[in-house]
């Protein structure tokens, strides 16, 4: 018996983890040069038994269906701060936590020393984009309402299911912005 599923997710895997991989391989057939999307998500027995019509229409009744369901949101705003309109959100109750996938330019942790002091933002977007071990990323990030966090990190270059990294910790500062709103 194999410990992977039919989609390519990691059976051992936390329910927060193999909703992030499934939304990581739904960004993924997307394809590159993407908006950041959000998603809320939603627990799966609870829509189940409070939303049976919905949960119909996203093909979850009868068999076993993940412990989250990642619901789209709609468009994020153009030309507006990912910060800024992270503030403006507030979630029903009926919503567990929420995940939001980004693409990036990141650095590896060796290039860091040389970082020019005194660079803005968006002087520093300027020499990551033309640095030469920059990689292109697409980030997926969710939260849990009881503070539990996830990411998956996919890499350009090795755009492969089996080339996904996960982790609790890789992408704190977005993962602090999504659990902020939370907070009422």
């Amino acid at each position: 018996m194999s410990n992977v599923s039919p989609s390519g997710t990691p059976m051992a895997a936390s329910p927060l983890t193999r909703a992030v991989l499934e939304i990581d391989e739904y960004a993924s057939g997307l394809g590159w040069d993407r908006p950041a999307r959000l998603f809320a998500l939603v627990d799966t027995a609870r829509l189940r038994a409070q939303e049976p019509g919905l949960a119909s229409q996203l093909g979850l009744e009868g068999g076993e269906a993940a412990a989250y369901t990642p619901i789209e949101q709609e468009e994020l705003p153009a030309g507006k701060p990912l910060d800024e309109f992270l503030g403006t959100i507030a979630w029903p109750d009926a919503v567990a936590g929420c995940a939001l996938t980004v693409e990036r330019l990141m650095l590896p942790p060796s290039a860091e020393a040389a970082v020019p002091d005194g660079l803005d933002e968006a002087g520093l977007a300027k020499w990551v984009a033309r640095h030469p071990d920059r990689q292109e990323v697409r980030m997926t990030v969710a939260v849990l309402r009881d503070g539990a966090r996830e990411a998956a990190i996919r890499l350009r270059e090795k755009d492969s299911p089996n080339e996904v990294l996960t982790g609790a910790d890789l992408v704190p500062g977005l993962a602090d912005a999504l659990a902020a709103t939370f907070e009422s």
